[in-house]
């Protein structure tokens, strides 16, 4: 199964956070939008870098409440991995456990098209057991 796969299911949106914008307003957009990591871009089509819960738990515990001022350029991970459409999700699947990694944004000729987490590979996964599975029931009852 290839990475475009995933986003037609789950849909290419987004959600991206300006460097300059608070660790505070990160917060709320991370809480709004219910997920666990926002791509950093002031544009959204370029990446700057990528931040996450993790990322403000641990600075939280390094600098204190005092870090909810800073900004997401002071805290982000400024190295992305990304992948393409194109990509096999079971690579995909290897490189985030390896690296520990559990968001990776998708890039199509530069621009920023959708992500993935590592929940969306899991579920691809098995949904491609249960697929295999049905078809093996299937061929053992005919």
């Amino acid at each position: 199964m290839l990475i475009g796969t995933i986003l037609r299911s789950k849909g290419s949106e987004v959600a991206t956070v300006r460097a300059d914008a608070t660790v505070r307003e990160l917060l709320a957009s991370l809480a709004e939008h219910n997920i666990g990591a926002v791509v950093v871009s002031d544009d959204g089509s370029t990446i700057a870098g990528i931040v996450s819960e993790r990322d403000v738990v641990r600075r939280l515990n390094d600098r204190g409440a005092g870090v909810l001022d800073a900004t997401v350029a002071e805290i982000m991970t400024p190295e992305v991995r990304t992948c393409a459409p194109d990509a096999n999700v079971d690579d995909l699947r290897r490189t985030m456990t390896t690296h520990r990694i559990r968001h990776v944004p998708v890039v199509d000729s530069g621009r920023l098209v959708g992500i993935v987490s590592i929940g969306d590979v899991v579920k691809s996964a098995i949904e491609e057991l249960e697929t295999e599975k049905a078809s093996l029931v299937d061929y053992l009852h005919r």
